[in-house]
């Protein structure tokens, strides 16, 4: 008989179907593919349409949606990057551990014995990889209605010029690159906020809550450098990556920020639930 192994009491790819075989996860692929097809039928057919309305190219991001599949995509991810992909990040990570609290299963699934890191480890990469997944959805369905109502033309960008097919790829993956590293601060706290109840919606509010008081906070002019502390003050540091060339600075920072402030969330819910009493 094989002896125990920690690593074989519960596996990503056995995580990973239960969480998609759940209804959330279903609703959550359901919105970010239906959400594009909306769009486009108000873009295409609206009364905005051919009058001077998003249809026409105005020059700003959501004006220029029109102009073909990458900037379509753009616009799809500014629009949802503020709430929607902050959601459902905190969706994924927040309910992750707190569900199964709810359930009366997280003691059972300790018993088995899955180790309490082990346990928290798979959650916590099941939980990013959904909300990845939910996020190139996003992106894959709005580029090919995009280019379907549209057409195949390059990027225009809202700060002039038109870039090639190449380049264009290289921009929409660098801007959803970066927007899906700036969803880890509100998927941190969610996380840690769901091995701290048994509450799911409790801590996926914590992870949206702190988003939200964050973006009035950072309009604050008079907080001055205190702005800078905020998770969601480089959340627009993408535009550097819309110019002539790619400017890295603030993305730089933004990537730092986030991975940092991150990894110190994950850190302490790690030391918290190691150190919880499971009573469900």
């Amino acid at each position: 008989m094989d002896g125990y192994s920690a690593g074989r009491t519960l596996t990503v790819r056995l995580e990973l179907l239960r969480q998609i075989r759940r209804r959330r996860t279903a609703v959550a692929l359901a919105i970010v593919l239906l959400l594009p097809v909306v769009v486009v039928l108000a873009v295409k057919f609206g009364p905005e349409a051919g009058s001077g309305g998003l249809a026409d190219g105005d020059f700003d991001v959501f004006g220029l949606m029109a102009e073909g599949p990458w900037n379509f995509a753009l616009s799809g991810l500014l629009f949802t990057s503020a709430f929607l992909l902050v959601l459902l990040a905190a969706m994924f990570l927040g309910d992750t551990v707190a569900s199964e609290a709810s359930w009366s299963t997280l003691r059972y699934l300790l018993v088995a014995p899955v180790p309490r890191r082990r346990l928290l480890y798979v959650k916590l990469v099941v939980g990013l990889l959904l909300t990845l997944a939910v996020l190139l959805v996003l992106v894959l369905t709005s580029f090919l209605l995009g280019l379907i109502a549209f057409g195949g033309g390059g990027l225009a960008s809202p700060l002039g010029g038109d870039l090639g097919a190449g380049e264009s790829t290289t921009r929409l993956a660098v801007i959803t690159g970066y927007i899906a590293v700036t969803l880890l601060v509100p998927a941190g706290v969610a996380f840690l906020a769901s091995v701290s109840t048994d509450v799911p919606l409790g801590a996926v509010g914590a992870g949206v809550l702190v988003v939200v008081v964050a973006q009035i906070l950072d309009i604050i002019n008079a907080l001055g450098p205190l702005r800078q502390l905020l998770p969601t003050h480089y959340a627009d540091a993408w535009s550097d990556a819309l110019g002539p060339v790619i400017v890295w600075g603030d993305m730089a920072v933004g990537l730092a920020y986030n991975v940092g402030v991150f990894a110190a969330l994950v850190g302490i819910a790690i030391l918290r639930f190691e150190r919880k009493d499971i009573l469900s």
